[in-house]
């Protein structure tokens, strides 16, 4: 069957025009000046001649270039295009209305600007070469919609070139809204993280950066489980990052079938998509958690989790508890450019989770187990925490 080719016109004169396509025409965003250029003498401040002033003092002394320059509060969002939301890989023109969209968030919900940097080529070196050579201009990286496995690798090594924050949101935003959402479902019912098994559907970017944040909190174990099933170190076909993965995590040593694992788990985390039948959801452990996140059509649908979990949270936002990086990646940038990180730390993420999580308070109830992402103390908390957690561990620069 053909694909069906979407308009954005209307197919005649009764039928209104996409609103979607009347939102984006023209982009959705700008560049505009923080100072006048009214007459001669703004020209000569904002420009020529007073501009070689600024330009000598930080060629003197180039840690300048964060107080004169925008630099210490914007961030580049790049992507090759090759894992764009549900779409896979439409390339680097058709990633862009997304590029924008993340650029306005980080605006609007972290008071940090961006600016979409969409690449044409998905080869690893040429990536990484590329993002170096553009750093000067930017105070952090936020890597955006490029497929697994090529994301491990071109985060890893930006970071070790790199002597400012690089963050893959993909990964690590999903992994500390996960995190935030689990702590609260745990103290509902009166449990901690470690006391609870959990599997993660899809061993891909945000499955593995979920395991990794979980491990690193205290989870009482978490089996990862890909394609072929559950992750361990007896499996021979483990790729580097899943090998590495697998000596984490999987500490009872569970293999199979997703299902055969799900058997008695307290917490399900999709992040794969696909269904998971309801008998196998029937075989979890009396009030646990599921969330399922993959979109549109969770892996477990809502009306299916809640016969079985005492808590359900999906990445969609016309159901409770939305899963959404818009939580995590505005103010956990927002807080690294503050304190001008050189990296964004394990800790920073933890830290950005528990500042989540405690927005909740006394509000918690199994519908709100995480804020909304237009609750107004959401960024300047997440910021705080995330700033501190730079100083306390060594990467802050002021």
């Amino acid at each position: 069957m053909a694909a069906e080719i979407i308009s954005p016109r209307p197919l005649n004169d009764q039928d209104p025009i996409d609103p979607a396509f009347a939102l984006h025409r023209g982009g959705k965003m700008e560049i505009t000046a923080t100072v006048p250029v009214r007459d001669a003498d703004d020209l000569s401040l904002a420009y020529t001649p007073g501009v070689a002033r600024v330009c000598t003092a930080i060629a003197d002394n180039p840690e300048l270039v964060n107080d004169y320059t925008w630099k210490s509060n914007v961030v580049a969002v790049v992507t090759d295009g090759t894992a764009v939301l549900g779409l896979g890989d439409i390339g680097p023109e058709a990633s862009l209305p997304v590029m924008e969209g993340k650029a306005i968030l980080f605006k609007q919900f972290g008071g940090v600007d961006a600016v979409p940097i969409a690449l044409a080529t998905t080869d690893v070196d040429e990536i990484v070469e590329t993002v170096v050579r553009l750093a000067p201009s930017f105070g952090g990286v936020n890597l955006e919609d490029i497929s697994a496995p090529r994301c491990f690798e071109i985060e890893r090594r930006l970071q070790e070139a790199l002597s400012i924050p690089v963050f893959h949101d993909d990964q690590h935003g999903t992994a500390v809204v996960t995190l935030a959402a689990l702590r609260n479902a745990a103290r509902l019912t009166d449990r901690t993280l470690a006391d609870l098994r959990a599997v993660i559907s899809g061993a891909g970017a945000a499955g593995i950066a979920i395991a990794k944040i979980l491990v690193g909190a205290g989870i009482g174990d978490v089996v990862l489980c890909d394609r072929q099933g559950a992750v361990h170190v007896g499996r021979t076909d483990l790729t580097d990052v899943k090998r590495e993965i697998a000596e984490l995590t999987n500490r009872g040593g569970l293999a199979g079938s997703l299902v055969d694992v799900l058997a008695g788990a307290d917490v399900f985390i999709g992040v794969s998509g696909g269904t998971v039948p309801e008998e196998a959801v029937a075989t979890m452990a009396k009030d646990c958690f599921i969330f399922a996140m993959a979109n549109p059509d969770p892996e477990v649908h809502p009306e299916v989790a809640h016969k079985y979990a005492a808590v359900v949270a999906t990445g969609r936002s016309d159901f409770p508890n939305q899963i959404n990086n818009v939580l995590a990646f505005p103010g956990i940038f927002a807080g690294a450019l503050q304190v001008r990180a050189s990296r964004i730390t394990e800790g920073m993420k933890i830290a950005a989770a528990d500042a989540l999580a405690g927005l909740v308070g006394d509000d918690l109830t199994a519908a709100q187990v995480i804020p909304s992402p237009f609750d107004a103390r959401v960024a300047p908390a997440v910021t705080r925490a995330v700033a501190a957690a730079a100083r306390a561990e060594g990467v802050a620069r002021l």
